[in-house]
């Protein structure tokens, strides 16, 4: 079946609203959310793997119920309206045009398979297109598998996602400006985890962009 057809079967429709809209955001509703354009970049300790941490919204409310749809209630077509979200950003999209590559957080394979999808893939796919940055999904990978982070305190968290994360093919990061997406940051651990096999397999540097923040 080709898209046009598609298309016809199942139009884009706004995210939020469920409008018929091309371009699956409303002005109405992306006008309600209220973006927190005030704290996009925020600079990070050098402890940390990653220099910069960019998100969209803050975890809560429509963002927060059409983020749990997305994940866990079989709606992966959400991916176009939460990219549309973050593209719809200039501050965002300037600052990410400076980077070579972006890697979405990988799920455990065998949970990929269980959901259908991997939320965080869609939309990074759909973001490195608009952005021609190339989105590479074949060298970070999730090797054991893990609890949910939701369901752990602070402390488990970390324990829960330490050497969780490997890398291959490594010569694609070598000396690359990568940008890891995820769809939440809370406590940070997961994107903690990937960034440092990201960066001692030789990425040059690394920013973290998700959908919101806890």
């Amino acid at each position: 079946m080709n898209n046009k057809l598609l298309e016809l079967i199942f139009p884009a429709k706004c995210g939020f609203c469920g409008k018929i809209n091309t371009q699956y955001l409303c002005k109405k509703c992306e006008t309600k959310l209220g973006f927190e354009k005030s704290i996009t970049n925020i600079n990070v300790s050098k402890s940390c793997y990653f220099k910069h941490y960019l998100y969209g919204y803050l975890y809560k409310e429509n963002i927060r119920r059409k983020m749990i749809d997305f994940k866990f209630n079989d709606k992966p077509e959400l991916a176009h309206t939460f990219a549309k979200l973050l593209l719809n950003n200039e501050k965002i999209c300037g600052f990410l045009k400076s980077y070579d590559i972006i890697i979405p957080v990988p799920m455990y394979h065998k949970k990929q398979i269980q959901r259908g999808y991997n939320q965080s893939e869609l939309v990074a796919q759909i973001i490195g297109k608009e952005l021609q940055i190339e989105c590479i999904k074949d060298v970070l990978y999730k090797k054991r598998p893990t609890k949910m982070q939701s369901s752990l305190d602070k402390q488990m968290r970390r324990i829960n996602v330490k050497d969780a994360y490997d890398i291959k093919n490594e010569q694609k990061i070598k000396e690359n400006k990568i940008i890891l997406f995820d769809d939440i940051y809370t406590t940070g651990n997961t994107v903690k985890e990937c960034s440092k096999v990201l960066k001692k397999s030789g990425a040059k540097e690394i920013a973290v962009l998700t959908i919101a923040k806890d």
